[in-house]
């Protein structure tokens, strides 16, 4: 059976993984055929990928079996106790998979979509459930099944175990080892499930581009156990309920009933199609750039693109993190997940976004790494239409370190590309060099020269890595550098063709957290608003006029003011805004909603005051940053910021594609 000699005890191991396997892709097949499309075509990728998936939950289902039936004394071949027990054990667990099938049947037939953690909520109200199961469901007809399958499966089970008692075993020590340490070797590459820099994601079988393909490729484990850890996390209905007045109000969201619409479909004013590029850059924290008046002046080149364009000082990404500001950029909506980041809830891995309204237009996403990490693929390849993701495997320029290639390469791969496309386009770029290990190149260290400037004047202007000199001088570098790759990326562009008819917009995923002396308000240092006050600038050769913006404002409004700078008509679905409509509307509220994860604590930015809260506690304050007063009572700001916080949480979940 074996062509090649393997210990009697791994021969085992591989038959009832071989057996699992064929369970898994037999039921996939069934549940394919059942719910599959009238157009749907059985695709060979969905069944790959569904079958890594399936090789990496019968890895960790056998790595302790492999393991603990190695040792003296427990092995099924040798102690007959041990026999009986992993009859047993293998027969309940097989049993349980079975069982896991026919609810993950009975799941996508009513609700469409795979197992996931949010069955146990029914659980919180058994009678009730119960009730609605028995009522819904042929129960006697699916435990005689399962009855059937179960006695079934014991008589494979201790097949199997007989067929491998039979075989010949490996007669040498040293061979058996080897062996075993191999197959140890191999398992744990099941698990891991791919090569590359990141183990195989549930957000990978949305790689597909195809909803329902993506749903079959995934299997009842994966789903259900990805899940698990955000069950928790939904938003409490009576208080979207109660504060979606006040969120539509702010919106202009006329309320007419208790429907919670957040729909706004706005007419377009003319489109000529430019071209949109839109640059997400690494921890580019404002008080750390040349835009603050910081005296270090390490990015000499963007302020002044700034003086020639769209310049907004006070803008704000909701929450730290890269993925966060992924999230919110591309959706609307802040991230106020606990655990993690929206972008690894599978249930929330459908979203509608703007990007899509540009109708015609190429999309292309590019960053120099992998989009496994934080699960970004998901977000990206399931809800932007006929997307062309690049990542570090589809460029010809060497990668640098753990975030792939360097951000001036980058740049000029994105160059590259875009020379060859016959169609406007909506391009993102993804930077990361500006992030530790902060690596710059040899070439690129030389052109743009390293400086070393005293450890003291380092942290006095808002520097200051685990307070060392040599690191500190590396942060500061790596934000040069960044500059300089933004620099020789806009020096390109102007030579090429499209340029003329193109929108640039430039903004950071997030800040950082430090102290930036008088640089900006004191009270943004003392809450720790560095970490989500970001740079934003529009820059484009269409633009007539520069100006600056001082108002408050938010990463969420990204997509709404480049469609309304397009001249696109387009459907807005969460909570951005268009800037420039807001700027030119003085009763428009001019605010930023902020979570800080770190300290659990959320809040309202506005002109005048920032609002804060715990999130766990009844801690609150409002502390001026303006000498300008305002009459708002800490009641409003209160509604507000707990409004913005529950109807995001809301929407996290129900902002699916139209």
């Amino acid at each position: 059976m074996f062509p090649v000699k393997l210990t009697r005890h791994i021969k085992w191991i591989l038959l009832n993984a071989v057996f699992l396997f064929l369970l898994f892709t037999a039921y996939r097949l069934i549940l394919y055929n059942t719910f599959k499309p009238a157009q749907s075509v059985l695709s060979l990728k969905m069944l790959l990928l569904g079958s890594r998936f399936d090789l990496r939950f019968i890895g960790i289902i056998f790595l302790p079996v492999f393991l603990i039936s190695g040792i003296f004394g427990c092995s099924p071949f040798t102690h007959r106790r041990a026999k009986t027990a992993w009859i047993i054990y293998l027969s309940v667990l097989y049993s349980v998979v079975i069982l896991l099938f026919i609810i993950d049947y009975q799941y996508y037939a009513y609700r469409n979509n795979r197992l996931d953690a949010e069955i146990l909520s029914y659980v919180e109200d058994a009678k009730i459930s119960m009730g609605m199961v028995w009522q819904s469901y042929p129960i006697v007809k699916i435990l005689l099944v399962l009855f059937l399958l179960v006695f079934m499966l014991v008589k494979a089970v201790k097949w199997m175990m007989t067929i491998a008692k039979q075989m010949n075993e490996v007669r040498y020590p040293r061979a058996k080892n080897t062996l075993s340490v191999l197959f140890f070797l191999c398992i744990g590459f099941v698990i891991f499930g791919k090569f590359g820099q990141f183990p195989l994601r549930w957000s990978d079988a949305f790689s597909l581009n195809d909803d329902f393909k993506s749903n079959m490729a995934l299997n009842p484990m994966q789903s259900f156990f990805s899940s698990l850890k955000y069950r928790n996390e939904k938003p409490d209905m009576e208080k979207v309920q109660k504060f979606y007045p006040l969120i539509a109000k702010t919106l202009q969201i006329p309320v007419t009933d208790s429907t919670l619409n957040f729909t706004r479909k706005i007419a377009g004013k003319g489109n000529n199609q430019p071209n949109i590029v839109l640059v997400l850059c690494e921890s580019f924290s404002y008080y750390k750039t040349s835009m603050s008046n910081n005296p270090l002046n390490p990015t000499p080149y963007f302020d002044s693109l700034r003086k020639q364009g769209l310049f907004f000082t006070n803008c704000f990404s909701p929450a730290y993190g890269t993925a966060r500001g992924v999230w919110a950029t591309l959706t609307g909506i802040p991230d106020v997940t606990m655990i993690k980041t929206a972008t690894r809830i599978p249930r929330a891995v459908e979203q509608h976004t703007i990007i899509n309204d540009f109708t015609n237009y190429n999309k292309n996403y590019f960053l120099g790494g992998s989009a496994s990490w934080a699960n970004i693929r998901g977000l990206l390849k399931n809800n932007i239409q006929d997307l062309k993701l690049y990542e570090e495997e589809d460029y010809s320029s060497p990668k640098v370190d753990v975030w792939g290639i360097s951000d001036h390469n980058l740049f000029k791969e994105v160059n590259q590309a875009l020379q060859q496309t016959n169609k406007p386009f909506f391009t993102v770029i993804q930077t990361a060099n500006n992030h530790r290990p902060y690596t710059i190149p040899g070439d690129d260290a030389k052109k743009m020269g390293i400086l070393k400037k005293p450890l003291d004047s380092l942290v006095q202007f808002g520097f200051n890595v685990e307070n060392n000199a040599d690191k500190t001088n590396e942060e500061y570098n790596a934000m040069r550098y960044m500059d300089f790759c933004i620099q020789q990326f806009m020096e390109q562009a102007k030579k090429q063709s499209w340029y003329p008819n193109t929108i640039f917009l430039f903004i950071g995923d997030h800040g950082i957290r430090g102290d930036a002396g008088n640089l900006i308000p004191e009270v943004y240092n003392k809450k720790g608003l560095t970490c989500e006050q970001v740079p934003l600038l529009i820059y484009s050769p269409l633009l007539t006029t520069a100006k600056q913006y001082d108002f408050v404002c938010s990463q969420i409004d990204v997509l709404p003011t480049l469609a309304g700078l397009a001249g696109i008509s387009y459907n807005n679905t969460t909570l951005g805004r268009d800037l420039i409509a807001i700027a030119n509307d003085s009763t428009a509220p001019k605010f930023a909603f902020i979570l800080d994860i770190d300290v659990k604590e959320y809040g309202i930015l506005d002109n005048h005051n920032y609002y804060f809260k715990k999130i766990k506690g009844k801690e609150e304050g409002l502390l001026p940053h303006h000498p300008s007063a305002t009459d708002l009572p800490i009641s409003y700001y209160r509604e507000l910021a707990e409004g913005y916080l529950e109807i995001s949480k809301y929407l996290i979940y129900h902002n699916k594609i139209k």
